[in-house]
């Protein structure tokens, strides 16, 4: 399934860096463009849990 967000992103010194602006908690950063949008879909896929199995687990953790 293809879900279209929207990316922004801009040019620091070093690097390029960039949020989805869905989600706003997602941001990455890469040497390049091409580079950033790949980083940037394997946070979005981290952080929807796409490679969670089923029988998830669930624990309460104090840090």
């Amino acid at each position: 399934m293809i879900h279209k967000m929207t990316m922004i992103y801009w040019k620091t010194d070093k690097f390029w860096l960039g949020k989805i602006l869905e989600y706003p908690d997602i941001m990455t950063q890469g040497e390049t463009i091409a580079e950033l949008e790949e980083n940037m879909k394997d946070a979005y896929r981290l952080m929807v849990l796409e490679d969670i199995p089923a029988d998830f687990k669930i624990k309460e953790i104090a840090v």
